[in-house]
């Protein structure tokens, strides 16, 4: 077995490593007169002619791991793993393409400023020139940029060291604000630190599943099959106010009303401490419990079940289902309760069902967010976004310190408060304090609330870089200079998944034309731009992995046991926590990691918060003009996102319907005289689109369904933002429907 380097002498190799690059002269005219030397365009020499590697997955966060098949070291093939504890040899249908997307004619193959093909040396001259150029004009703080779930740890570590701590900008968020952000806010708040407890283990362990705003048949298909796995007969709720994919094959399906969700969990907990069945024994592991007990006089049944359109029986009886002694309840969620105006509380009273029933730290149970992309895990813990590197915080003086020390750099560089999130930066741009915008990997003018009110805003910015994999996305066209990246497959690195699980993505695949990977796009522009020396200790991710393991340690989501790349892929993966302190053995051969069995918290005294507020009044209600309530989500798991990779494949656009389509309740169609299959229009304060309706029983009277993956949906949808996460609302606004 190989131990850990000891930390002087991996300070002596990082030296080391530093003086050598310094002696090889301007680390930007090495890459581009010689890509070879840094692996660029070419697939690992160390892969076997023809032999197969391993690599996860690089769309959602299940992060299932694929067997490639290479021959002459490129990838032809993939299946999917039998023996990684995720997937079980299983794969949807986006993993079984993952390959062929890539070779798309709408790849990126060089660099492009104003709509003109050019060099690099070129290109990075305008990145450079052009936001110095506004800094100097408008001040440090009026260059941001935006981010991603979808790089990898090490390219968000260097992505977050040059941009905060380079360049000195002080506002950056990522995309992820759009699905996690709530997550976070509401464990930090609970916990004491951004901890999803779970492993994918409790899918198969409860006795009582509950999926709330969440429809894992659709948009976690493998995690799906890991609850069929269950053989503890489970009773599977469902609360949606759509009878989802999920719900029609659940034991139960609760149908509230849209954004009655905190009112309901609200009456459950009311239920559960009137009928005295609340874990007394863990209560000791909590505080604040007194105070929730006497906010809940406010929620009895009977004025709970008509605002979420239940009975009080079906109230009852829900509320003994969650809370009977001896079994195993475990709830999870996904966009239905984070994309809200109240998401934080809503996750925050799934919490406290778990903590007062004690359904928390033990095998089948827990308070358990399910994360959206494949590395939106590693975006919030590595990204110095919203927290300084490695769940650190920028307020924190003990942190800046530790986070100067390791990365090299004088500590009044590190800001000691965050920056805008996504929606704020949008705002100032409006208000003209944002002059200058870099978008790394993502689709904002397709993806970001009130999309009009997007691209009339970009008309603002003095400067838009956009990095990207492919040159046709919505944002890409929009983009001042356009810098085109590799893609999964084409590079290294580590994605972090749900259950807090890292894995490693392999370069299989040259990327094509003259594209780079994220990485090595960051490297050069930091060393175009200057005074970003401390930038070279990590020539490459292995490098970075190093940095960033003595940046986690002592963290909650201390990872320094953890050797390197290739101790990652011979284990199966491993989940955070994984000490230096660890047991060899379980090092070595990794169990299941379980947070919070000890029943000791991230706060202060340890112990878990009962943190509850009152509900908030509907951001937009339905009036006469705009009598129906818009839902949107999944469509079918053969999308993704804004469609910028599965549009690609030629199978995958067979599995999907390629137009926009409305699901609208019959007797709502019928009471508007549209036929099924007919186009209709739909309209909101905001703007109006197209689609074709389609008769769908499963949607309530009231209410319309439109998947989100189409690139007209966000016309509709209304800006209001959770004031704890600045989450955006996309789950409900008023819209009309005509023929």
């Amino acid at each position: 077995m190989t131990l850990p380097i000891p930390s002087e002498k991996l300070a002596q190799t990082l030296k080391e490593q530093a003086t050598l690059h310094a002696r090889q002269g301007t680390f930007t005219s090495e890459l581009l007169r010689n890509p070879g030397k840094f692996g660029l365009g070419q697939v690992p020499v160390a892969l076997k002619p023809d032999a197969t590697t391993t690599s996860v997955c690089g769309y959602c966060s299940t992060g299932c791991r694929l067997k490639i098949h290479l021959k002459d070291r490129e990838a032809i093939n993939l299946t999917p793993s039998v023996d990684y504890p995720v997937n079980l040899g299983m794969a949807c249908p986006k993993g079984w393409e993952a390959l062929a997307v890539l070779d798309s004619d709408e790849r990126g193959t060089t660099p492009l400023l104003n709509g003109k093909t050019t060099d690099w040396n070129s290109a990075l001259d305008s990145f450079c020139e052009n936001f110095k150029g506004i800094q100097d004009k408008h001040g440090k703080d009026s260059v941001a940029f935006i981010s991603t779930g979808q790089i990898t740890v090490e390219d968000f570590f260097l992505l977050g060291s040059f941009a905060k701590f380079g360049m000195g900008i002080r506002h950056g968020d990522g995309n992820t604000r759009q699905c996690m952000a709530t997550s976070v806010v509401a464990y930090k708040q609970s916990f004491g630190f951004d901890a999803p407890p779970y492993t994918y283990a409790d899918f198969e362990e409860s006795d009582t599943l509950v999926f709330i705003g969440a429809n894992p048949a659709i948009a976690h298909p493998i995690m799906w099959q890991r609850v069929m796995r269950n053989r503890r007969d489970p009773h599977i709720v469902v609360i949606d106010p759509r009878c989802t994919e999920t719900a029609q094959v659940a034991t139960q399906h609760v149908p509230l009303t849209p954004k009655s969700d905190l009112a309901l969990l609200y009456g459950l907990a009311h239920i559960i401490v009137r009928d005295g069945r609340v874990n007394e024994d863990y209560l000791d592991k909590t505080e604040g419990f007194e105070d929730f007990a006497r906010f809940l006089d406010d929620y009895p049944p009977e004025k709970v079940a008509p605002i979420c359109g239940q009975s009080i029986a079906e109230l009852e009886a829900l509320a003994h289902r969650v809370s009977e002694p001896g079994k195993r309840v475990s709830w999870w969620w996904t966009m239905g309760v984070n994309q809200s105006y109240e998401g934080v509380r809503t996750a925050q009273a799934i919490i406290n069902l778990c903590l007062m029933t004690g359904n928390i730290g033990k095998p089948g149970t827990g308070a358990n967010s399910i994360t959206g992309q494949c590395n939106a895990m590693g975006s919030r813990l590595f990204s110095n976004t919203t927290n300084l590197l490695g769940g650190h915080d920028f307020g924190n003086p003990d942190h800046r310190a530790k986070v100067a020390g390791l990365l090299g750099i004088r500590e009044d560089r590190i800001q000691e408060a965050p920056g805008y999130a996504y929606d704020q930066i949008i705002e100032a741009i409006d208000k003209g304090e944002i002059k200058g915008l870099w978008i790394i990997a993502t689709n904002p003018n397709h993806s970001w609330i009130d999309q009009k009110n997007f691209a009339r805003i970009r008309e603002k910015l003095d400067f838009l870089v956009v990095q990207d994999i492919y040159v046709t996305t919505e944002t890409s066209q929009m983009a001042d200079l356009y810098l085109p990246a590799a893609g999964w497959g084409e590079k290294d690195g580590i994605l972090i998944n749900s259950e807090r699980r890292l894995g490693i993505i392999r370069q299989v695949k040259k990327a094509p034309g003259q594209a780079l990977t994220d990485y090595r796009i960051i490297q050069a522009l930091a060393d175009r731009w200057g005074g970003c020396e401390f930038i070279k200790k990590w020539p490459t991710p292995a490098e970075a992995l190093t940095t960033i393991k003595a940046l986690s340690k002592g963290q909650p989501c201390d990872i320094s046991g953890i050797r390197d790349h290739n101790h990652l892929e011979q284990v199966g993966g491993i989940q955070w926590p994984a000490p230096e302190t660890e047991s060899p053995s379980l090092l070595e051969h990794p169990t299941e990691r379980r947070l919070f069995e000890d029943g000791k918290f991230y706060t202060a005294n340890q112990k878990a918060k009962f943190v509850f507020d009152h509900p908030s009044p509907l951001a937009e209600p339905t009036c006469e003009d705009y009598p129906l309530i818009l839902l949107t989500g999944r469509g079918t798991s053969s999308q993704w996102h804004t469609q910028t990779r599965t549009g690609k494949s030629k199978i995958l656009r067979k599995l999907y319907p390629q137009e926009c389509y409305l699901e609208i309740n019959p007797e709502d169609a019928a009471q508007l005289k549209i036929e099924d299959r007919q186009q209709v229009t739909i309209s909101s304060r905001r703007g109006e689109i197209k689609a074709q309706a389609y008769y769908a029983p499963t949607v309530q009277k009231g209410q319309v369904f439109l998947p989100m993956h189409y690139k007209e949906i966000n016309r509709l949808t209304h800006a209001s933002f959770d004031p704890h996460s600045r989450q955006p609302n996309y789950k409900y606004c008023a819209v009309n429907v005509a023929k």
